[in-house]
């Protein structure tokens, strides 16, 4: 059913009828369609669900191309971004396309959809706007981290799995609450993967979130738990070109206070409530989808 939704894809970029467009899509790295997963399973192939699917898809490519020039990154999955290849401006602009040829073929599909994947892209605007805001400087504020990645990140799962029950005809609230936890999940997990992956593993630096100013989960632990000595050592390396042996102090001290592990507990609760949800609907392949978001390695 995939293979569909890239066909659908493909579709959309051909009825732009610009071949430049067409050519900077196929340079973008095939990601885990992870969105177009969950709306397939839970409504089915028929053509308004492989539509949204696709729509959905879109949208986050386009994301994540402002993501990257935000974030200044020139790798993404083990390859060069779309900015290092053909600079901010092209990746910019096709994520504009993205958006906007994604927002019209929305109005095909149902109002209410419309407004629910509409209202996703507004949070997830936002919390862009609040990831750069909190990157100023360290933080510790637990519940507006947490607010950001909601809005970055798990808006716009919880909208898919909102949209696929509506196209289903399920109900809206509990695949919203299993989405939301799902995109929660997942980008605690991967903040996770930042500090315990290798550079190869990730496709992109290794502990790469810190030096962009990122104060994830981990580091408001770890900082919360450390003496003052060791707590101004952590700041000082905030935002900085890590060395080994600096990488190395901060896993090392991950390590001796457990806050991997105290991480890992709070996306994998996350994931146990998502997981009993799903089987609560019988739903075995969505939990199994939820499962493993929490086993991953990269």
């Amino acid at each position: 059913m995939l293979s569909a939704v890239e066909r659908k894809i493909e579709q959309y970029m051909a009825d732009l009828d610009e071949r430049a467009v067409k050519m900077l899509y196929e340079k973008l790295p095939y990601g885990k369609r992870l969105r177009a997963k969950l709306i397939l399973k839970i409504a089915g192939d028929s053509l308004s669900v492989i539509k949204t699917a696709a729509i959905i898809e879109m949208i986050h490519a386009a994301s994540l191309l402002h993501d990257d020039v935000i974030d200044e990154a020139y790798m993404r999955r083990s390859r060069p971004s779309l900015n290092a290849l053909y600079g901010n401006k092209t990746a910019i602009m096709l994520g504009d396309i993205l958006y906007a040829k994604g927002f019209l073929e929305l109005n095909s599909i149902s109002l209410e959809i419309s407004k629910m994947v509409s209202g996703a892209v507004v949070q997830l605007s936002l919390g862009e706007l609040k990831d750069v805001s909190l990157s100023a400087a360290f933080h510790t504020d637990k519940e507006s981290y947490l607010q950001m990645i909601y809005q970055k990140t798990a808006s716009l799962m919880e909208a898919s799995a909102g949209a696929a029950a509506l196209l289903a005809g399920k109900e809206k609230e509990v695949y919203m609450t299993y989405g939301r936890n799902l995109g929660m999940a997942f980008q605690m997990i991967d903040d996770l993967l930042d500090i315990t992956m290798d550079t190869k593993t990730l496709g992109k630096p290794a502990m790469h979130d810190f030096k962009e100013g990122k104060t994830t989960l981990p580091y408001i632990y770890l900082y919360e738990v450390l003496g003052s000595d060791d707590a101004e050592k952590l700041l000082s390396l905030h935002k900085k070109n890590l060395l080994q042996e600096e990488q190395n102090w901060i896993k090392e001290q991950m390590h001796k206070h457990g806050i991997i592990e105290k991480s890992y507990k709070e996306a994998k609760e996350l994931i146990d409530e998502a997981v009993l949800l799903m089987n609560e609907k019988g739903e075995a392949e969505l939990s199994d989808i939820a499962r493993a978001m929490i086993e991953r390695s990269f």
